[in-house]
């Protein structure tokens, strides 16, 4: 296929929409060649006549002539025409679109060729204005509004690639989701305000103190309003195209009016004003997470409050979401490589969302995630563009420590950055082994974030890591992958590898041998099947908390125990802890079993060496069960517990203290003597692991346990309350107040 600005593109229909990209991609390039056809001869004389395209046509004359054919007409008349442009476009043109409703044109494409459908890409933008036609056209329109793909399943990933980066040209965010599911969501969130505003227009254009009612409208009349200004016919194809799925959002609408009418007729004020306080927290949220702006509730939003009570056991089965790792680097290596991946298992949470948003500003086409499920369009290893923004990697030092290295060796400059917590945290670690690589790299005092990095061509190494680090070996093997030549990285202990066995899974040659790993560079990366097992990490909180609660007995399904993380299972199995694994087989390269916990009896250890790397992310579930042992638990060597989310060392000593656990803190570990836990208020310092171990602490506490600054526990636990609070524990999620 042709590059973006050596093709020739065509564009059907030059109305707001149409002629809205057609001035964009004359205005981002000059040189683009611009053809079009419309039944409004008036708006092709103006296209014409401004130098926004080249010439007019007739449809069939565009088709033979255009690399990529936008179809920018109402839904029903796109459907229409999509198989008369199919059959006479040339062999390997890429079709798209801009309607709003894609089930007719899902429909219809169910009768194109397969080579054809390969090439057919739906794409809504989410722009407009109450204005129509050509004249009402502006080069700025889709600059920072989203535009969505929904790609067939048997899309050519270039022929998104291409989709993609043509409404990136023109300054739009690119997103993606399956074509029932952008039906489902417009209908709600777009068509039926359409319906609604036109409704409301009608309703008191019918009334007979219209005319006071117009004249005297406040501005919030005006705003809503607005929309029935929009298209007529545009509208009435939508409302029909989409039938189904605005009836079901109409009903629920209704149903809803139907239910403040009664609170009204019956004047249940408080009941009014409680919904009302719930709506508004939920649309200031929403406002806050995905308009960026700021409110009372935005500050509020961060301040979660856990509420437990005392006591409890846990009982039945249960799946803790996706592993966190294994979610990252699918998404890292499913981007740079040939073809599409598809993921199931993905963790939905905030750090593994803000992986997905990176590649994403740099055109990578991803659907999804939807109850899990992805789908990344591979870009090749040098398809990345350059981010028109700083990348902000949220609470995650995985995602920031890898897409370091996958970036020093991308033709382009990137910044890297993150929350308050995450820019504490050193990047030297990595930034030093890469410098030594030949990257550019740049950080702020101290070897922290924001990461500054420059494009730069590499050469392979040898590396001893001081401290063992699957993020700083991942950093330099994605690295080595553009580097000339061969990257060893040799560690102390065994990290998790999970990078190693997903780069075996994507078709590369890695070799593990001699306490080293190693990788060469020039490499390429084949699209794969990922499912994404449930996250020990997250498991762990839960394993404790059967282990240390009397009469308790729980399942724990699907879990990866890959051999570098099961520290966390060979520790309690230490402690006395009764864990038995069944169903264990291998998915997608990774070990996988379900783990039985039952309670036991625990008692103190000193916690070899050597498994520390095994289970250095579940120390702070681990202190929990050490503080209900019988004896004292000693771990010495991990001071890199020092330098997590927080200083988990100090952090869960502190919080030990309050509930009144002997401690003594050493620079690389903590003694901890077991006994009775009783109750108090603990800071979590803002980091998820620490809010959900004293969580966990509460069913052995003598009194109510209130954590603190809870918020970051959906970074890597979505749903924990609800989960936890399935399975036994008495917990209850508080949102604003006092943090």
């Amino acid at each position: 296929m042709k590059a973006l600005h050596d093709s020739v593109i065509g564009i059907v229909g030059l109305g707001l929409i149409g002629g809205s990209l057609a001035r964009g991609l004359r205005k981002a390039n000059p040189k683009q060649r611009l053809i079009a056809c419309d039944a409004n001869e008036e708006s092709l004389a103006s296209a014409r006549q401004d130098g926004t395209i080249a010439e007019a046509l007739s449809l069939s004359e565009l088709c033979v002539q255009a690399d990529i054919i936008v179809l920018a007409t109402p839904p029903i008349i796109s459907a229409e025409l999509l198989h008369e442009v199919a059959s006479v476009a040339q062999g390997e043109a890429i079709l798209t679109d801009v309607a709003s409703v894609k089930g007719l044109l899902a429909e219809a494409a169910t009768g194109l060729d397969e080579a054809v459908r390969r090439r057919f890409v739906p794409a809504h933008p989410i722009a407009g204005s109450e204005r129509s036609g050509y004249a009402a056209a502006s080069d700025r329109l889709f600059a920072g509004r989203k535009v969505i793909l929904t790609p067939l399943p048997e899309n050519d990933p270039q022929a998104v690639y291409q989709v993609h980066a043509m409404w990136r040209l023109l300054g739009a965010e690119v997103l993606a989701m399956g074509l029932e599911r952008h039906d489902q969501v417009l209908a709600a969130t777009s068509h039926l305000p359409h319906l609604l505003a036109y409704a409301i227009v009608d309703v008191l254009a019918q009334d007979t103190q219209r005319d006071d009612i117009f004249r005297y409208a406040a501005g919030g009349f005006a705003d809503f309003s607005r929309l029935a200004s929009s298209d007529a016919r545009m509208w009435s194809d939508i409302f029909v195209s989409n039938r189904d799925r605005i009836l079901e959002v109409l009903a629920d609408y209704s149903a809803e009016l139907a239910r403040l009418q009664k609170l009204i007729a019956t004047g249940q004020r408080e009941e009014l004003r409680q919904l009302f306080a719930r709506v508004k927290e939920t649309r200031d949220r929403f406002m806050t997470e995905h308009f960026h702006t700021s409110s009372p509730a935005a500050a509020a939003e961060e301040s979660v409050t856990f509420h437990l009570e005392p006591g409890g056991s846990l009982s039945g089965s249960l799946r803790v979401p996706g592993d966190k790792s294994i979610s990252h680097r699918a998404i890292i290596l499913g981007a740079i490589a040939d073809g599409v991946t598809r993921v199931s298992g993905f963790l939905e949470g905030e750090d593994a969302l803000n992986t997905l948003a990176a590649f994403r500003e740099m055109g990578v086409t991803i659907v999804g995630p939807d109850a899990g499920e992805v789908s990344i369009y591979g870009v090749g290893k040098e398809g990345l563009k350059a981010p028109r923004t700083t990348l902000n990697m949220g609470n995650s030092g995985t995602a920031m420590r890898l897409l370091a290295g996958l970036l020093t060796a991308q033709d382009f400059d990137s910044e890297l950055s993150g929350d308050e917590s995450l820019n504490k945290r050193p990047m030297s670690r990595i930034a030093e082994p890469l410098r030594q690589m030949g990257a550019c790299i740049d950080t702020a005092a101290k070897g922290r974030p924001p990461l500054r990095i420059g494009g730069a061509s590499l050469k392979g190494i040898d590396y001893v890591m001081p401290v063992a680090s699957a993020q700083v070996k991942s950093c330099l093997l994605l690295a080595g992958l553009y580097a000339n030549g061969r990257t060893r990285v040799f560690e102390p202990a065994p990290c998790r590898d999970h990078t190693e066995r997903m780069l075996r899974g994507f078709g590369c040659e890695v070799t593990a041998a001699g306490g080293h790993i190693e990788v060469s560079g020039g490499q390429r990366l084949t699209a794969a099947t990922i499912e994404v097992p449930a996250d020990i990490s997250s498991a762990a909180f839960f394993m404790v908390a059967a282990a240390i609660s009397p009469q308790s007995s729980l399942q724990l399904r699907h879990v990866g125990v890959n051999p570098t993380r099961i520290g966390i299972i060979n520790l309690l199995r230490a402690m006395g802890a009764s864990i038995e694994l069944s169903n264990e087989r291998e998915v997608g390269g990774e070990a996988v079993a379900d783990v039985q916990v039952s309670h036991r009896p625990l008692h103190g250890i000193e916690i070899p060496a050597e498994q520390i790397p095994l289970a250095i992310d579940e120390f702070p579930a681990l202190f929990i069960a050490a503080a209900c042992a019988r004896g004292e638990t000693v771990l010495r060597g991990a001071a890199e517990l020092r330098v997590k989310e927080s200083d988990r060392i100090e952090a869960m000593a502190s919080g030990l203290a309050i509930l009144g656990v002997e401690t003594e803190m050493y620079d690389d570990g903590i003694r901890i003597v077991g006994g009775e836990l009783g109750g108090g208020t603990i800071d979590s310092r803002g980091d998820h692991r620490i809010a959900m171990a004293f969580s966990i602490a509460a069913l052995r506490a003598s009194a109510a346990i209130t954590i603190r600054r809870c918020a970051n526990v959906a970074t890597s636990f979505p749903g924990f309350v609800t989960l936890a609070a399935g399975a036994g524990l008495r917990i209850r999620e508080e949102r604003g107040g006092d943090s």
